[in-house]
């Protein structure tokens, strides 16, 4: 069984990736290396602003992480909680592979 923590940051990441928006922040920040919300705005059909909420449920949910340099804040990609989520639907897609192979053995045999 999977631990309560374990699940409710995988909530937190597909929440906060069911956007486009932050998705195309994520590829954008991970091509890129990471860069800061005005870099970002400028590739992005929203304001600026629009961009720094973004990446706040981004930054909440642990796939990015902003570090201040002077007056800018720069943000980078945070993989771990990616790689976390991936496990957790490769599980759920063995899982029902394995109940769909079930029941297709029980539909076939006579």
């Amino acid at each position: 069984m999977t631990e309560p923590v374990a699940e409710a940051a995988v909530g937190d990441v597909l929440a906060a990736l069911a956007d486009p928006t932050r998705r195309r922040i994520v590829g954008a920040l991970g091509n890129a290396g990471g860069a800061t919300a005005t870099t970002l705005a400028g590739s992005l059909p929203v304001s600026r602003q629009a961009v720094v909420k973004h990446l706040q449920v981004l930054e909440g949910a642990g796939l990015v992480e902003g570090v201040r340099r002077g007056r800018e804040v720069r943000y980078e990609v945070r993989p771990d909680p990616l790689d976390v989520a991936a496990r957790w639907l490769v599980g759920l897609s063995a899982a029902w592979d394995r109940s769909l192979s079930a029941l297709k053995r029980e539909a076939e045999d006579p």
